[in-house]
């Protein structure tokens, strides 16, 4: 029978939160393999004591703030020998084997979900620790999954470990997590999924999976989740104030620790609790929000919704509002890569409250003055809300459920009436079949899925390889190769002294390279398309773009032209020049606009009645919610479970 070490009973009896602070610090610096039946256990006595109505109890007076009730080493220890007690005696385990197999995991999920009480709702709160469990035979699935992580590390298994998407928890095991199972259910149901492999088929490309990329824990990540999942809610307004102390105090001792670097969403439940009551003056709720965006985007792949909700509600609270608007956007901006499925129902109800309730709040609030700084008046702000609800749209297609129905058109069509023609305008719409190129100019990518690109202009570049096998003539194939890499010899084009090239090429490879025209050759597209204008300019080259798709000219200065002007050098300006200045000023206004770039099939289509100067409600409403889109662009992707921790907003 495991014991508690006597450098943690020696912190009891606990009475103040830095006391538990305590406790932590010695588990997560003091051991190699926290022990997660014992702060689960702490933490889940310290919550239902406090929340709980039945068990509420009535706390000292005290001028301390960090003051809790009185909690014995006795009711702590009767506890955790129980649940050692438990998995021993029910799970016989071969410890020749160094990892875990599926049969293990499933024989240990089996003694915990056997054990629970079955009337019950398993979606309450505060039944995610141990305590619910020992006390009550109860758990939600949180709590299921970290009950089996923790009988496995009992049996002395190191490799189980946690799985976390942003609703849903499971585990891996074997040799580098090799394997995964479900060891809970998802939703209102008590579906018995145990031990079956996660994600497979349709659902593998729902957000339930966050597409493969979930939060593996390590041990001391593992202690982050039941932190993180602890729930001060008194009720649906009122939270105990001690224990969302309490949760905050442990979330920056292990935020310190570099223990939630990997969690995202821990770092987001934070910067909410900050927001209410600040504890740091150097790290402001704003940055750990940032820090959780940052996180998702380097760790996996930019595939959580999350951390742009929890960024976009800070904004919001604050009236923020065009910035509320840039996070909404970019967190539809990762719902556009799943599927919709009935298990998605809480990212569901986020944007459904987001699109409903939020952004015809702030319309409200904006339509009621029309000062200069209105976001009525911001093409910004348009083109983002065009950006939230392209990404719902395209969420919606290849899934066998709809999402969109009237009461998602009627708040759209009223809050795009409030933006006037003119701002509407404002807004360059492309749609991406266009592939991001158009005639007479180039335009931004602002999808977020591709932020390390974010803002630049996307202009394809020539693979000098695949030209290298063309028909053209090899004068043609060797200046682009040679322009691509900058290795041209300025003088030898301007007077044609020394060598063409700096450097490495043989004599006989001279003869080819030279190019001889009399005034300006014409060169196909075929050849120059995509290449940087500036590649070509480095290297006195003026590359005329005719159209996009056209025909490019460069002029090249003969040396008899040099010769009569007396010097050698740049020739008087030409109308090539003239009309290059004329299109670099257009493209600059074009791109000094804000861009949306469209990929669901329903935006697509509704393009031009978004942009006409009389709106047409009627026919948005009526095409929004078409269901013949649903099926339209299938997203072949690829790549009872748990409540996520409660993200109501604290008041």
């Amino acid at each position: 029978m495991a014991v508690i070490r006597d450098i943690d009973k020696a912190l009891f009896p606990i009475k103040t939160i830095n006391t538990v602070v305590k406790l932590f610090t010695s588990q997560l610096e003091g051991c190699s393999e926290p022990d997660l039946a014992l702060l689960s256990i702490v933490t889940g006595l310290i919550e239902n004591q406090l929340t709980s109505r039945s068990n509420a109890v009535q706390l000292p007076d005290s001028p301390e703030t960090n003051v809790l009730p009185r909690f014995e080493l006795e009711t702590v220890e009767n506890l955790y020998n129980k649940f050692h007690l438990v998995i021993t005696s029910s799970v016989e385990t071969n410890k020749t084997k160094a990892y875990a197999t599926r049969d293990l995991v499933k024989r240990v999920s089996d003694v915990i979900w056997n054990s629970l009480t079955r009337s019950y709702y398993k979606d309450r709160p505060h039944l995610q620790s141990l305590y619910s469990y020992l006390t009550g035979s109860k758990l939600d699935c949180f709590g299921v999954a970290f009950a089996v992580v923790a009988g496995c590390q009992v049996l002395g298994y190191s490799d189980v470990h946690l799985a976390l998407s942003e609703d849903h928890a499971w585990v891996v095991f074997g040799p580098n997590g090799s394997e995964n199972a479900e060891i809970t259910w998802h939703g209102k149901g008590n579906e018995d999924k145990r031990g079956q492999e996660i994600g497979k088929g349709v659902s593998a490309r729902s957000w339930l999976y966050v597409n493969n990329k979930p939060v593996i824990c390590t041990r001391h990540m593992e202690v982050a989740a039941l932190v993180s999942a602890i729930n001060p809610a008194l009720n649906a307004n009122v939270d105990a104030s001690e224990v969302a102390m309490l949760q905050q105090e442990l979330l920056w001792l292990l935020y310190d620790l570099g223990h939630l670097k990997k969690y995202p969403m821990a770092i987001g439940n934070l910067g909410d609790l900050e927001e209410i009551s600040p504890k740091r003056s150097d790290i402001p709720c704003s940055s750990l929000f940032e820090e959780a965006i940052e996180s998702a985007r380097k760790y996996y792949n930019n595939q959580h919704v999350y951390p742009y909700t929890y960024q976009g509600g800070y904004y919001y609270r604050n009236n923020m509002y065009k910035e509320a608007f840039e996070s909404w956007a970019n967190a539809s901006d990762v719902i556009r890569l799943y599927n919709y499925s009935r298990d998605d129902e809480e990212i569901y109800k986020e944007f459904l409250e987001i699109a409903n309730e939020l952004i015809p709040q702030i319309m409200k609030a904006e339509s009621s003055g029309f000062e200069a700084n209105t976001i009525l008046k911001k093409p910004q702000c348009f083109a983002n809300l065009l950006k939230f609800y392209d990404g719902i749209c395209q969420w919606e297609e290849g899934s066998a459920t709809p999402v969109l129905h009237i009461g998602w058109a009627k708040p759209l069509v009223n809050t795009i009436s409030k933006f006037d023609s003119d701002v509407r305008a404002q807004v360059n719409i492309v749609c991406d079949e266009e592939k991001l190129m158009k005639k007479n100019g180039s335009y931004f990518n602002n999808n977020n899925n591709n932020y390390e690109k974010e803002n630049t202009t996307v202009i394809p570049k020539l693979n000098v390889k695949e030209q290298s096998t063309s028909n053209f003539h090899p004068t043609i194939e060797a200046l682009t190769a040679a322009c691509s890499e900058k290795i041209l010899n300025p003088e030898y084009l301007l007077q044609g002294d020394g060598s063409p090239f700096v450097g490495g090429f043989q004599e006989q490879e001279l003869t080819d390279i030279k190019i001889k025209v009399e005034n300006e050759e014409q060169i196909s597209d075929t050849v120059l398309e995509g290449v940087e204008t500036s590649l070509l300019e480095n290297v006195t080259c003026d590359v005329k773009q005719e159209t996009f798709g056209g025909e490019y000219t460069i002029p090249i200065q003969k040396k008899e032209e040099e010769k009569e002007n007396g010097k050698p050098g740049p020739s008087k300006p030409t109308e090539h020049l003239v009309l290059k200045e004329e299109e670099n000023e257009e493209n600059e206004l074009r791109l000094k606009k804000p861009t949306v770039v469209l990929h669901s099939q329903k935006m697509k289509e509704l393009k031009d009645l978004l942009l006409a100067e009389k709106l047409n409600t009627h026919a948005i409403s009526l095409h929004l919610t078409a269901q013949s889109q649903v099926q339209v662009g299938k997203k072949g992707r690829e790549g009872d479970t748990s409540v996520r921790p409660k993200r109501a907003r604290r008041e």
